[in-house]
């Protein structure tokens, strides 16, 4: 009988080894989950950043409003008949 116990104990043993330890333990699961939520994330921002370029390219393909405004904003362009006056902060 005393055996019989000792068997049992080992494979209970055995057993827990290879659920807290092994290919598909405890530990590795932990690990696959915090690595999901950090693709999770990304995922989102890619997402978040696609629909920002989407929204960009449909407004230029749309009205000329986007482009007007872009040529304002970066390359400092101006209509014929406009004056431009630059009013700076005051220190």
């Amino acid at each position: 009988m005393r055996i019989v116990t000792l068997i049992l104990i080992a494979l209970i043993a055995l057993v827990q080894v290879e659920l807290w330890f092994g290919k598909g333990g405890m530990l590795r699961v932990t690990g696959l989950r915090t690595q999901l939520a950090e693709q999770q994330a990304r995922n989102d921002k890619a997402q978040a950043r696609n629909a920002r370029l989407n929204a960009e390219v449909h407004d230029l393909q749309e009205g000329l409003e986007m482009v007007e405004e872009k040529a304002r904003a970066e390359l400092g362009m101006v209509k014929p008949d406009e004056i431009v006056v630059h009013v700076s902060p005051r220190k």
